[in-house]
């Protein structure tokens, strides 16, 4: 799939697989039609709906990572911006409908390159630029969840001693 095609639940998920400093597991509510995530960015936590592509709130998580933005127009045709951004590869350009749809595009290309694949509907985990299904028997042994060696809310560890 094309970048410069992305809109909606597509663009909101390779937003969030592009974050993977901060997203640690990407899963999908509404039955499907809205993706959600959990993580920490910088600190704060985050854990429900994630959607950049409709909103500003949202959407400023990526321009926070924006080490350069330049607005080339924006106009009632749509807008072009060129960008670069901390962890990604190179500068880029993103075309949308309104700034904030160029951006998120500029955002995804500077880390997946022109083109991403389909949108994998099913909860993941994040393992840098890598997506794992959650539950899926992989070589590493089953995951379920990445390791927190401090454990986490619901982890029954050991009684104290």
């Amino acid at each position: 799939m094309n970048v410069a095609d992305l809109d909606g639940v597509a663009l909101d998920y390779w937003v969030a697989r592009s974050l993977h400093d901060f997203v640690r597991e990407i899963y999908f509510t509404d039955s499907g039609e809205i993706v959600a995530i959990r993580g920490n960015d910088r600190g704060r936590p985050w854990d429900g709906r994630f959607t950049p592509s409709t909103s500003w709130e949202t959407a400023v998580v990526v321009l926070e990572r924006a080490r350069r933005l330049d607005v080339r127009e924006q106009d009632e045709n749509g807008a072009v911006c060129v960008a670069e951004f901390q962890g990604g590869h190179r500068a880029v350009e993103g075309r949308g409908a309104s700034l904030r749809e160029a951006l998120l595009r500029a955002f995804v290309a500077s880390h997946f390159g022109d083109t991403v694949g389909d949108v994998l509907r099913e909860s993941q985990a994040l393992a840098g630029t890598r997506a794992v299904v959650i539950g899926e028997q992989t070589k590493e042994g089953f995951v379920e969840d990445l390791p927190n060696p401090n454990g986490q809310i619901g982890d029954i560890q050991s009684a104290p001693r």
